[in-house]
């Protein structure tokens, strides 16, 4: 696992109780102030305040960030796999890496997904809520046809996509992260990522697949710098904060840049 990398930190506009415009114009700052990554979630309704308030779709927004931005690298924190076929998701990753390409050498787009979780999506759009065992189980088998759906898109993807996992389970998740990712999020706490290594390894080698270049990404949320360090001493190289309006309050973000520049100093 790469544990010599410098530190990024990633920030998830959360798409809810704002404007359209309020997002955008948050793009534009958090990409100016030198943030590396830029997330936001896959959900059809907001998580908390008001659960009818405003809200917007994931992917179509990712396409507009891929427009908007230049250098930061972007994503879904994370896509929910239950909610589009697994060869659309494929597509789709493959379209906005290349417009996010631009005049660089690669696009910039992370492919962020997850087995879903959120109830309400699922009963208000029409998909099957299942069971979680039985959504990890399609994510495993759509992320085997994404992969392969990528060797046959024409053009290729720019790059070969970044592929990040979020969750902590031992039987399913941490083997679907042995197979698939490049990034492992997680919000367990320093004490338990040496144990949660050793089960993603112990799945690596039934796997036959090389963790060496395996990127770690914790949250931060309601942690402070002595979390953030230890978690750092622990392995993590990937810090995401959430980061909702419309009060946008930027020292936060200018809190935790310092912080990772103090580390990658």
């Amino acid at each position: 696992m790469l544990f010599d990398t410098p530190v990024r930190l990633g920030v998830q506009i959360q798409p809810q109780h704002v404007q359209y415009s309020d997002i955008r114009d948050a793009v534009f700052r958090l990409e100016e102030m030198g943030v590396d990554i830029l997330f936001n979630w896959d959900h059809f309704f907001p998580l908390y305040g008001d659960p009818d308030g405003e809200h917007f779709e994931s992917w179509t927004m990712l396409a507009a960030w891929a427009e908007q931005t230049e250098r930061v690298e972007f994503g879904a924190l994370v896509n929910c796999n239950s909610y589009r076929g697994a060869d659309l998701q494929a597509d789709m990753a493959r379209t906005i890496d290349h417009i996010s390409k631009k005049g660089g050498d690669a696009g910039r787009f992370i492919f962020g997904t997850g087995s879903g979780w959120f109830q309400r999506d699922y009963d208000e759009y029409g998909y099957d809520f299942g069971t979680a065992g039985s959504r990890l189980n399609a994510l495993a088998a759509d992320l085997d046809r994404v992969v392969e759906r990528w060797g046959k898109l024409n053009p290729a993807p720019t790059r070969e996509i970044p592929v990040m996992i979020g969750g902590k389970g031992e039987q399913k998740t941490l083997r679907i992260v042995a197979r698939h990712a490049d990034i492992w999020h997680s919000f367990v706490t320093p004490d338990e990522l040496p144990h949660k290594f050793g089960v993603i390894e112990k799945w690596a080698e039934a796997e036959g697949r090389d963790l060496s270049g395996l990127i770690v990404s914790n949250e931060l949320k309601d942690r402070d710098e002595t979390v953030a360090d230890a978690l750092f001493d622990a392995g993590t190289r990937l810090f995401t904060l959430g980061f909702s309006g419309p009060d946008w309050d930027y020292s936060i973000i200018e809190r935790w840049l310092r912080w990772r520049d103090a580390k990658n100093a």
